[in-house]
C-alpha cells in the first residue's frame, strides 16, 4: 500500500485569536471531478467556527466531495466541528450530547459565537438555483441569551433569507437529517449504542436511522385523525336527522302561502309601472329645463348693453386722448419756454450784478475824488500858513522838524501797510476757522447719522440672531414675551377669539426675490395685529402698553374672523406674467388674508421684478384691469403716472435666508464702523487745525493791537510837531509837490469816473434789454398756462366721463357674466338631470326591460302600491312574513343538503383512507422486512471480511434488535454479545453495523466521530478498507470521519482528503464547560 502525505493545518496570527487553515496537496482537478459521479447537492463544501466552544477561530475547512478524514489529537477541535455541524444546520443543543443550552457553546469571555456552513447546490436537483447559485451558505449566530439568528446567503454572499422555515425547506429538499444518528454519529451516541443493554433501544436506533420511526408516527397520526373523523360522522348523522326534520317543517309552511302570490304579482306589475312613470315625469322636467335654457340663450340684452357701453368707453377714451394730446402739446410749449426763461433770469442777474459792481466802483471813485479835493484845499491852506510864518522860525529847527515828520510819516505808512497785511491774515484765519467749524458740524452730523444707522443695524442683527431660535424676535425683542402674554390672557378667557399677529410672521413669500417688494407694499402692516371685535382690541391695547412705548405701538386691525378667504376673482388683477401680492404669498390663515385684502388691497397690486418692465406695464399702456399699482424687486412703487423709489435695499422681516441677512449686516456694520473711525480721525484733525488757526489768530490780533498803538503814537507825535508854539511849517516845496501830486491823482480819478459812467450807462441799457426779453418770455408762459387751465378742466371732465363709462361697462359686464353663469348653471343642472334621467332609465330597465306607456302619475301608483303592501302585510301577519318564510325554507333546505353532502364526502374519504392505509401498511411491512434483511446481510458480509461471524436478529413484533459476534472461529465456539467483546472488537462491530445502515439510508453526507477508537491496527486497517470501498462505491455520497490517529498509510486518490487539525495549546487539553443552573430552550 502506497504512502500518502497528510494535509496539515497551520496556526497563524496571535494566540488570542487563532485562524486555522489547511492546505490540500491532493486537490480535485477538473478532469477528475468531471468524470466522477460526485455529489451535486447537499454535501458540505466548507465549515468555519468563531468563538465556538473553546476555539476563537477554527477553519474554514474545505471538504472533498467524497471521502474526508479529519485527524487531530484530543482537544484539537474535531468534536467541535461535528457539534457545530449539528447546531449550524438547526439541530438542538441536546442532540450534540455536549451541552444542554446553546449559550454553553459560546467561548468564555465572548458575547456570541458564529458558525458558517457552505452546502453544494448544483445539478438538476438544486434548490432555487436562480437565487442561491451553485452553493448555499448557512450563517448561524448564537447569542448570550441562548437565542440564535440564521442568515442564508447565495454564492455571491447576498443574504437571501433569514427565516427558519427556509432552512428547514433546504434540509428537506436535500434530505439532510440532522438528528439522524446514522447521518451524524457522535462519540457519545456511539458509546451509548455499544454499551446499551436494552435491545429495544437498539431497535429504535435502527428505526430512527432508516426513518421508519417517522413513517410509523405518521401512520399513528393518520389513525387518530381517522378516529376523529368517525366520531364527526356519527355526530353528523344525528345533526342531519335534525336538519331534515326542520327542512320538512319549513317546506309545509312554504306550501301554505301560495294564495299571496297573486297580490305579489300585481304589486310587481305596479313596481314596473312606477319605474317607467318616474322616467316619464323626469323626461318632462328635463324638457322644461331645456326650453328655459334655450330662452335664456336667446336673451342678448346684456350683451348688447355691454357692446354699447364698450363703444361709449372707446369714444370717451378717444376724446380723453385727444384732450390729453392737446394738453401735452401746450405743456410742451410751456416746457420749451422754461429753459429760455431760466437762461434769461440768469442773464438778467448777471447783468444786474455787473451794473451794481460798476456803480460800487464809480461811487468809490467819487468818494476818493471828494477826499482828494479836501486834501488839496488843506494843502493849499497849509502852504499859505507855512509861507506866512516861514520867516519867524530858524532854518535849522525847521529842517529838523521836517525830517522828523517825514521819518514819522514813512514809519506810519509802513505801520499802515503791515496793519493791512495783518488784517488780511486775520481775515484768512477767521475764514479758515469758520470753514473748519462748518466742516466739523457737517462731520458731527454725518457721524451721528452713521451712529444711528449702526445702532439700528446692530439691533436688527441681534433680532436676526435671536430669530434663529425664535422667529418672532425678528419683529422686535419684546414680541415673544408679548405673544406669551396674549396666550396667557386667551387661556384666562380675556379674549373672545385669540388675536393674530404680527401679520408678517403669518405670511411667507413663494419667491424670495419678491420679499423686498412685498415689504415695501405692506410696510407697517407686517407688525400689525388683528382682532375679531372691539372688546378684544381694548384688551390687546392694555397688554401692548406693557411692552410698547406710546409712540411705537403696532397697528391693531378689527376685522370679523372668517373661515374662508374672500372671493376676489372679479376684483383681483390677473396677469399672464406677473403675480399679485395675494398670489405671491403663502397664507395659511384666511383671517390674515382677508385682513390684508381689506387694509391694502393686495389682490390689486402686481409684483414685477424688473423696473423697466414695470414702467412698460403700468405707464406705457393702460394698466391691467383691476390693477392700482405695482412694486419692483427693488421695492420701487409704480403708479400709472408716478414712480417712487424705495429707501431700502434688503428685506427686513420676510427674508427666508437668515444667515445671509446676518452676513450682509455684519459687512454693513463693519462698513459703518470704518466710516465712524474715519469721521473720528477727520474730526480730530479738524479740531487740531482749528486750535492751530485760533493760536495764529490770537498772535496776529495781538500784533495788530501793537501796530495800532504805534500808529496812534506816531500820529500824536506828528500832530505835536506840526502844532508846536513856533508854528514851524513843513517844507513848502514838499507840500507843493504833494499838492501837485494830489491834483494829478484827482485828474486820474475824474477820467476813471467818466469811463465808469459810460460803462455803467451801457450796462444799464443791456440790463433793461434783458429784463424786457425776460418779461416777454414770462408773458408767453403766462399766456400758455392760461390756455392750459381750461384744457385741464376739460381733461378732468373727459376723465370723469371715461370713469363713468367704464363703471357702466363694468356693471353690464358683471350682469352679462351673471347671465352667462346662470345659463351655465342651468346647463349643468340640465346635464345633471340628463345623467339622472339615464340612471332612472337604467334602473327602470333593470326593474322591467321593456318600456311601459304609463298614463297614471307617480303619486297615484305609489298610493295603490302602499294599499297593496298593507293588504299583503295584513295577510302575512296571520301566516308570517312571506319573504321570511321563503328565506327560512331555502335556508333550511341548503343546510340539510350541505350537511348531507359533507357526510357523504366524509364517508367516501374514510373508505378511501382505509383502502390507502391498508396498502401503505402492507408496503411499510415489506419495506421494514426489506431494510432489516439488507442490514443483516451487509453486517454479516462485513464481519466475514475480518474472519468473524455474527448476526443481527430483528424481532419486529416485540420491537427488539440484538447483535451477536463471534470474533474468530478458532478462538470461541459460541456467539457473544457486543458487551463481552474487547474495545477494538466493539468499535469494529459498530463500524460494520453503521456501514450496514449507510447502505440502506438516504442522506447526502455521513459523519462519524472517532470511528477507530479502541481498535488494534488490524481491525483499524480492515475498517478503513471497508470505508474506502464503501466510499468508492458511493461516489455521490460524502463521508466525513473524525479520528485521533494518523492516516498516513491511506492510498493516494483524488477522492480522498485528509485534514490535519493543529495541536491544541499546552494549557488546553479539555473543553472548558461552565456549570449552568439554568437550561435554555433551543429555538
Amino acid at each position: 500500500m502506497g504512502k500518502r502525505k497528510e494535509e496539515s493545518v497551520s496556526n497563524s496570527g496571535s494566540q488570542k485569536r487563532q485562524r486555522k487553515e489547511y492546505t490540500d496537496i491532493h486537490t480535485d482537478d477538473s478532469s477528475a471531478s468531471s468524470q466522477s459521479p460526485d455529489g451535486e447537492v447537499g454535501i458540505i463544501e466548507s465549515i468555519q467556527l468563531k468563538n465556538f466552544m473553546c476555539h476563537s477561530n477554527l477553519g474554514p475547512f474545505q471538504f472533498g466531495s467524497n471521502l474526508n478524514f479529519v485527524v487531530g489529537t484530543n482537544g484539537s477541535g474535531k468534536s467541535s466541528v461535528l457539534t457545530a455541524l449539528i447546531v449550524g444546520l438547526g439541530g438542538k443543543a441536546t442532540a450534540t450530547n455536549r451541552g444542554s443550552a446553546l449559550k454553553m457553546f459560546i467561548q468564555k469571555g465572548e458575547t456570541s459565537a458564529h458558525i458558517s456552513i457552505t452546502l453544494r447546490n448544483q445539478g438538476r436537483d438544486a434548490f432555487k438555483p436562480e437565487l442561491y447559485g451553485t452553493s448555499i451558505t448557512v450563517n448561524q449566530r448564537i447569542n448570550q441569551d441562548g437565542s440564535r439568528t440564521c442568515k442564508l446567503r447565495s454564492k455571491t454572499g447576498t443574504v437571501i433569507s433569514s427565516k427558519k422555515e427556509e432552512l428547514i425547506g433546504i434540509l428537506d429538499h436535500f434530505n439532510i437529517q440532522v438528528d439522524n444518528p446514522v447521518s451524524i454519529l457522535t462519540q457519545e451516541m456511539s458509546k451509548q449504542f455499544l454499551q446499551t443493554k436494552n435491545e429495544g433501544d437498539k431497535y429504535k436506533f435502527f428505526m430512527k436511522a432508516t426513518q421508519l420511526e417517522q413513517m410509523k408516527e405518521d401512520y399513528s397520526v393518520i389513525g387518530k385523525t381517522k378516529k376523529n373523523i368517525h366520531a364527526q360522522i356519527e355526530q353528523g348523522e344525528e345533526r342531519l336527522e335534525e336538519l331534515k326534520k326542520l327542512y320538512l317543517e319549513k317546506k309545509e309552511i312554504f306550501k301554505s302561502i301560495a294564495f299571496v302570490n297573486e297580490m305579489q304579482s300585481h304589486l310587481k306589475d305596479l313596481k314596473h309601472q312606477m319605474a317607467w312613470a318616474v322616467v316619464s315625469e323626469m323626461e318632462k322636467e328635463v324638457e322644461l329645463l331645456k326650453e328655459g335654457v334655450d330662452a335664456e340663450e336667446g336673451n342678448t340684452e346684456f350683451l348688447r348693453k355691454v357692446e354699447e357701453c364698450q363703444v361709449k368707453v372707446n369714444e370717451a377714451e378717444k376724446k380723453y386722448k385727444a384732450i390729453q394730446d392737446k394738453l401735452i402739446t401746450v405743456s410742451e410749449e410751456a416746457q420749451a419756454l422754461h429753459p429760455q426763461c431760466i437762461s434769461l433770469k440768469a442773464e438778467v442777474q448777471a447783468k444786474r450784478k455787473e451794473v451794481n459792481e460798476t456803480e460800487i466802483i464809480y461811487n468809490r471813485s467819487k468818494t476818493e475824488l471828494k477826499r482828494l479835493g479836501k486834501d488839496s484845499q488843506q494843502l493849499c491852506k497849509r502852504i499859505e500858513e507855512l509861507k506866512n510864518c516861514a520867516n519867524q522860525v530858524s532854518e535849522p529847527e525847521k529842517l529838523e522838524r521836517q525830517r522828523r515828520i517825514a521819518y514819522l510819516r514813512e514809519q506810519l505808512k509802513a505801520f499802515h501797510d503791515e496793519e493791512i497785511m495783518i488784517g488780511q491774515q486775520v481775515d484768512q484765519f477767521q475764514q479758515a476757522i469758520s470753514k473748519c467749524k462748518e466742516e466739523q458740524s457737517r462731520l458731527r452730523r454725518e457721524s451721528s447719522e452713521v451712529q444711528q444707522a449702526l445702532d439700528a443695524q446692530q439691533k436688527q442683527q441681534r433680532d436676526l440672531k435671536g430669530s434663529k431660535t425664535n422667529t418672532f424676535k425678528r419683529f422686535g425683542p419684546h414680541v415673544p414675551a408679548f405673544l406669551e402674554a396674549i396666550e396667557v390672557a386667551y387661556k384666562q378667557g380675556r379674549f373672545r377669539k385669540k388675536p393674530l399677529g404680527p401679520l408678517g410672521a403669518l405670511i411667507h413669500p413663494k419667491d424670495p426675490e419678491l420679499s423686498l417688494a412685498i415689504e415695501s407694499c405692506l410696510k407697517g402692516l407686517l407688525l400689525a395685529f388683528c382682532c375679531d371685535n372691539h372688546n378684544d382690541e381694548r384688551t390687546l391695547q392694555i397688554l401692548m402698553s406693557k411692552y410698547y412705548t406710546h409712540g411705537h405701538r403696532p397697528q391693531i386691525i378689527v376685522n370679523k374672523f372668517q373661515d374662508k378667504i374672500y372671493d376676489t376673482s372679479q376684483k383681483a388683477v390677473h396677469h399672464p406674467e406677473f403675480p399679485s401680492v395675494l398670489t405671491a404669498l403663502e397664507i395659511d390663515n384666511p383671517v390674515v388674508a382677508n385682513c390684508l385684502i381689506d387694509m391694502r388691497g393686495i389682490e390689486t397690486v402686481l409684483l414685477i421684478k424688473n423696473s423697466h418692465r414695470a414702467r412698460e406695464v403700468m405707464q406705457c399702456n393702460r394698466p391691467p384691469r383691476n390693477c392700482r399699482e405695482a412694486f419692483t424687486a427693488e421695492g420701487d412703487q409704480v403708479f400709472e403716472r408716478r414712480y417712487y423709489s424705495s429707501n431700502f435695499v434688503r428685506a427686513k422681516f420676510l427674508s427666508q435666508d437668515v444667515e445671509a441677512e446676518i452676513s450682509h449686516l455684519d459687512k454693513e456694520i463693519e462698513n459703518k464702523r470704518a466710516q465712524l473711525t474715519a469721521f473720528q480721525q477727520r474730526l480730530h484733525s479738524i479740531e487740531n487745525e482749528i486750535a492751530q488757526n485760533k493760536d495764529h489768530l490770537y498772535d496776529h490780533r495781538q500784533h495788530q493791537k501793537q501796530l495800532q498803538a504805534k500808529i496812534i503814537t506816531a500820529n500824536a507825535e506828528i500832530s505835536d510837531l506840526e502844532n508846536v508854539d513856533e508854528h514851524q511849517s513843513a517844507d513848502v516845496h514838499i507840500l507843493e509837490d504833494e499838492a501837485e501830486e494830489n491834483k494829478s491823482r484827482m485828474e486820474c480819478v475824474k477820467q476813471d469816473m467818466q469811463l465808469q459812467s459810460r460803462k455803467m450807462e451801457e450796462l444799464k441799457n443791456n440790463l433793461q434789454a434783458a429784463e424786457k426779453k425776460l418779461e416777454e418770455v414770462k408773458e408767453k408762459i403766462h399766456q400758455v398756462e392760461e390756455i392750459a387751465g381750461p384744457i385741464k378742466a376739460e381733461l378732468n371732465q373727459a376723465e370723469s366721463e371715461v370713469e363713468n363709462s367704464k363703471r357702466h361697462l363694468q356693471h353690464y359686464e358683471d350682469k352679462h357674466r351673471e347671465h352667462v353663469a346662470c345659463i351655465k348653471k342651468h346647463k349643468d343642472l340640465l346635464v345633471s338631470k340628463g345623467k339622472e334621467l339615464e340612471e332612472k332609465i337604467a334602473k327602470a330597465k333593470q326593474i322591467f326591460p321593456e318600456r311601459i306607456k304609463v298614463s297614471r302619475t307617480v303619486k297615484s301608483l305609489d298610493a295603490e302600491m302602499n294599499r297593496l303592501r298593507e293588504k299583503i302585510n295584513s295577510e302575512s301577519s296571520h301566516r308570517g312574513n312571506r319573504e321570511e318564510i321563503i328565506q327560512q325554507f331555502h335556508y333550511a333546505k341548503e343546510r340539510y343538503e350541505d350537511a348531507s353532502s359533507k357526510l357523504k364526502n366524509s364517508r367516501r374519504f374514510i373508505a378511501k383512507l382505509d383502502e390507502v392505509m391498508t396498502e401503505r401498511l402492507k408496503v411499510y411491512r415489506q419495506f421494514l422486512r426489506s431494510l432489516s434483511m439488507q442490514c443483516k446481510l451487509h453486517f454479516e458480509q462485513l464481519l466475514r471480511l475480518r474472519g468473524c461471524s455474527g448476526h443481527v436478529i430483528f424481532d419486529h413484533k416485540n420491537e427488539t434488535l440484538s447483535i451477536t459476534v463471534q470474533p474468530r472461529e478458532e478462538e470461541k465456539a459460541a456467539h457473544c454479545d457486543l458487551r463481552s467483546l474487547s474495545g477494538g472488537e466493539r468499535s469494529f462491530s459498530t463500524v460494520c453495523f453503521i456501514l450496514s445502515l449507510w447502505n440502506i439510508t438516504e442522506s447526502p453526507f455521513r459523519c462519524m466521530d472517532e470511528f477507530d477508537v479502541y481498535m488494534d491496527m488490524l481491525n483499524r486497517r480492515i475498517a478503513i478498507d471497508m470505508i474506502l470501498e464503501r466510499a468508492d462505491f458511493q461516489r455521490h455520497r460524502q463521508f466525513i470521519l473524525f479520528t485521533p490517529l494518523s492516516m498516513s498509510s491511506l492510498p493516494t486518490s483524488p477522492h480522498i482528503r485528509i485534514l490535519r487539525m493543529p495541536d491544541p495549546p499546552r494549557d488546553q487539553r479539555t473543553l472548558n464547560f461552565q456549570n449552568r443552573n439554568d437550561r435554555d430552550e433551543d429555538e
